[in-house]
């Protein structure tokens, strides 16, 4: 089965962040914390989708790759900033940027990256720029909606707003600017801000319930979110809520996929469509999947 990996649209982004890593000073303590980020081995997930999105509108992946870069340096540092408020101690396999670096010289790191992103993006039209400027602030909405969400009070209504901002807009974003990358028009733009609005809400509730199935191995951190599974289980059983959030991660990724059938078939849109389950639905445990697929 391909992985992500094997993708030329990942050794693209990889290889172009590599350089643009061994073109800092050697003497910057920021290149050995930026070293120690990129050796997380992030799957790069975003920037693809932003590439995809490019040649799935007609573009080349060439002219996309700053835009991409932009996209992984933001995530990067919200990640940072994240386990900072978070005390979050391991960050996929390995010690995060403030338990390594101490909690100063990772928010500067954060602050760099966020810097260097938008040199990077500014490059590109205003309506990437603002799809870019939008996606941050969003984010940063949805990480207060996220510090305060313990307690009885906080709701699915505020769950689902919690991760469209916090996560789906930047999957959004990236949708969105690969398409003006390539010259779409707002509307075709606004339909894939959609298709990644929806795979990134798909992802970002596939991983809520790994972790309260305690499923994920690469994370640790002090503070927990509070989930969908665990608000569903004030009022019904474990195997219920299991089974709901399930049925929620399909609705998403379903949404995604019909957006994505209004487009002509292509290498592009194939790759797209095996993002779409390999981030959700293919994370999830065989039996959980078997189960949900028999009470449908």
């Amino acid at each position: 089965m391909t992985e992500i990996e094997d993708l030329e649209e990942y050794q693209l982004i990889k290889a172009s962040m590599d350089g643009l890593v061994a073109s800092m000073d050697d003497s910057s303590n920021m290149k050995k914390m930026m070293l120690h980020i990129c050796s997380s081995g992030g799957k790069s997930i975003r920037p693809i989708i932003l590439v995809l999105c490019t040649e799935l509108c007609g573009g080349h992946s060439q002219k996309s790759v700053d835009a991409a870069l932009a996209i992984e340096l933001i995530h990067s540092a919200s990640l940072i900033h994240d386990d900072v408020l978070d005390d979050g101690v391991i960050r996929r396999g390995i010690e995060s940027a403030h338990k390594k670096y101490g909690v100063p010289a990772a928010i500067l790191c954060g602050d760099f990256l966020i810097s260097k992103a938008i040199s990077l993006i500014s490059s590109y039209g205003t309506d990437s720029v603002l799809e870019f400027g939008r996606a941050g602030m969003y984010m940063a909405e949805g990480e207060t909606i996220d510090i305060s969400s313990a307690g009885r009070e906080f709701r699915k209504n505020n769950y689902f707003d919690c991760i469209s901002k916090k996560t789906a807009a930047l999957f959004a974003a990236s949708a969105a600017i690969g398409a003006y990358v390539a010259g779409a028009d707002r509307d075709l733009a606004l339909k894939l801000r959609d298709f990644g609005e929806c795979v990134g809400n798909a992802y970002q509730i596939v991983d809520d319930l790994l972790e309260y199935l305690d499923r994920l191995e690469d994370k640790q951190s002090t503070y927990e979110s509070v989930t969908l599974p665990q608000i569903l289980r004030r009022s019904m059983g474990h195997e219920e809520a299991v089974r709901v959030t399930v049925e929620e991660v399909n609705s998403y990724v379903n949404r995604a996929k019909e957006i994505l059938d209004e487009f002509s078939t292509s290498d592009a849109k194939d790759k797209l469509l095996m993002i779409s389950n390999l981030i959700t639905l293919d994370m999830l445990p065989a039996n959980i999947l078997e189960e949900n697929q028999s009470n449908s």
